[in-house]
């Protein structure tokens, strides 16, 4: 088998998840991995699917093209991935950030946890009304080295914290099989 990531993203409407995988089904791919989400009235969708050694890839495409027009997508792309084993680490920790909305936020938080070897597996933003002021929301799942404690952790998250003048809080992750 071989192994794909298509990514997708266009106005959302009602049809584009049945589109999109009517297509695949048509191709013999399989879907392993995804997620979708609407983003201010966006659609977005990224799949990791296997599929036949033989596939038509050129023919795959060309179907995905006349998908994208006949949906009026913005964009979907398909590319090779390698093979490797899915990572059986997972998230251990919820951090969440909360405060005045400016550039730089997602950075400051997302270099000191490369820093420290902290891998991000999901991060949701959101831009939200508070009393008439946008207040930055974001939520990121995060697997943290075993050799790392949590009080550690609090240390280095809440200096960027005070940088950024945003609070930040961090939380074990119950450990929940999808």
């Amino acid at each position: 088998m071989a192994h794909f990531a298509l990514s997708a993203i266009g106005r959302d409407r009602p049809g584009i998840v049945a589109g999109v995988t009517g297509t695949l089904l048509e191709h013999e791919v399989n879907i392993e991995d995804s997620q979708m989400a609407i983003l201010r009235g966006h659609f977005t969708m990224t799949l990791i699917v296997s599929a036949p050694d033989l596939i038509d890839m050129p023919g795959l495409r060309a179907d995905l093209e006349r998908t994208r027009e006949r949906l009026g997508l913005d964009a979907i792309t398909v590319s090779r991935v390698s093979d490797s084993p899915p990572d059986e680490t997972g998230p251990s920790h919820i951090v969440t950030v909360y405060g005045a909305d400016h550039p730089g936020i997602v950075h400051a938080v997302t270099v000191e946890l490369a820093r420290a070897h902290i891998n991000v597996t999901d991060l949701n933003t959101r831009l939200v009304d508070q009393a008439g002021e946008p207040l930055y929301v974001m939520m990121l799942e995060v697997a943290v080295p075993s050799d790392l404690g949590d009080d550690e952790l609090r240390s280095l998250l809440q200096a960027v914290g005070r940088d950024q003048s945003v609070e930040v809080s961090v939380r074990q992750l119950d450990q929940v099989a999808l």
